[in-house]
Order: C-alpha cells, then structure tokens, then sequence
C-alpha cells in the first residue's frame, strides 16, 4: 500500500490565532509537527496542505512539501480531500497541525488495521484514549466515543456517552483522538457529500461518515502528546522540546 500523510494547517484558529506559526523553541509548531510525521519512517510522502501563504512559505523554505488550498474548508478532512484528488495513494494519513510530538508508534497501530483480518471492511480508522476524570467526561470540548466489541465506532459526542444511568456498571469512557487513516475513496465519497444533520449539530465531522454508512475502526492508545490549543499549551510544551 502507498501511505501519504496530509497534514491540515489552518492560519486562523479560533482559540489561538497564528499558533501554527508561534515559536517552540527555535522553530514553529508546523514545522515541528511536519518533521515528527517524518520522523516516524511511516509514509512515502508527507505534505501541509493550508490556506495561508505564510505556513506554506514556512514548509516550503525549510525543504519541506506544502500543497496550497483552493477553497475555503469547514473541517480538516474537507481540506485534505481536495489535496488528496491528486495524489497517488492507497491510505492518506490526516495528522493535525498542532501536535508537534507525534509519535511513531500510535500510528503504526493505526495503519495496521488496514492489514488486519477485517481490513477489507474499513473504510477508515481513528485513535482513542480513556477518559478517567469526571470533569473530562462532561466537558463537550473533549469528544467521546463509544464503539462495539469489536472496537468499531457506533456513536461519537460531545455529551458524556454513554450515559450512566447505573453506576454501579464498569463502563469505560474513551476520548476521541482527531487523527484519522482513511482509504482513499472514503475521504474522496466523504469530500463530495453534503453535511450531514448529527455532524452539524453536535460539530464533529465523523458522524458525517456514520451517518452515510461508513466502518470506522477505532485504536486504543495511550497519551499522543500535546495539542497546541492554547497560549497556555504552547507554554507548557517548551518543557518538552529537545532542540537539535
């Protein structure tokens, strides 16, 4: 299989504008996150696809592959889907552009779905963690999952799913972590599909390919690293930089 990862970068974040292009340590958080998705030796090629002139002029000037929007896209998957028509892949990768310490091995879990023996039924596959703190459970910026003994996703939320009716029951409750690995038909069918009522309402783009009928497998991992959400976030991941 031909594996390409594409890598979202929007310019402005709504809770952080610019941070793509803040400075962790003596280099950019995209341009970080843009050499660990190297680094990992998963993929035969690696590209940013953004709308800004200002993040692809950064990967561009440090040797790297940036493909450059044409529209204008409500998701990140909406964003690599047009990148995607013209590349040549089998499975295209979407790591986001805030997580400058992405690391091999979740990844590698995430692709090996696509070896396993129901591969030929999934059409894309995603990352999720336990959720262990109440206040996490309940707070709608962390997006739950849940998923069936087969760990394929039937339902994703931004309220506390499921709900504990008895709480004497061990239930487990995962996040969802937002990097996906699709086949390429499903991110292009999902590209050309109008958004769906449950995506719009609850703000979460895989429900879109729920609601059209698409096999979601998800992949239990542990922590992937540090999102850059915030000023506060990029303050706390300078402890974690190892410069070269």
């Amino acid at each position: 299989m031909k594996v390409v990862a594409l890598i979202p970068a929007r310019y402005d974040a709504t809770r952080f504008p610019g941070k793509l292009m803040a400075k962790l340590g003596s280099k950019s958080v995209i341009l970080r996150t843009y050499e660990a998705v190297i680094k990992t030796g998963l993929f035969q090629e690696v590209y940013v696809v953004t709308d800004s002139d200002i993040i692809y002029d950064e990967i561009i000037g440090n040797n790297g592959q940036a493909i450059k929007s044409q529209k204008e896209h409500e998701c990140g998957s909406d964003r690599i889907a047009e990148a995607a028509e013209q590349i040549e892949a089998d499975i295209i990768v979407n790591v986001q552009g805030d997580e400058p310490f992405t690391k091999k091995e979740p990844l590698e879990k995430l692709l090996a779905v696509f070896e396993g023996p129901d591969a030929a039924s999934i059409d894309l596959a995603s990352l999720m963690q336990v959720l262990n703190k109440v206040n996490q459970i309940e707070d709608p910026n962390y997006v739950k999952v849940v998923v069936d003994n087969d760990d394929n996703a039937l339902f994703f939320s931004r309220s506390p799913i499921p709900y504990p009716r008895n709480k004497a029951a061990n239930t487990k409750y995962y996040e969802h972590i937002g990097v996906y690995a699709f086949r390429k038909q499903a991110l292009i069918d999902f590209y050309h599909t109008p958004m769906t009522i449950l995506e719009d309402t609850e703000k979460i783009e895989c429900l879109r390919y729920l609601e059209t009928g698409k096999k979601i497998k998800m992949v239990e991992t542990e922590y992937m690293g540090i999102e850059i959400d915030t000023p506060e976030d990029l303050e706390n991941a300078k402890t974690f930089i190892e410069e070269d």
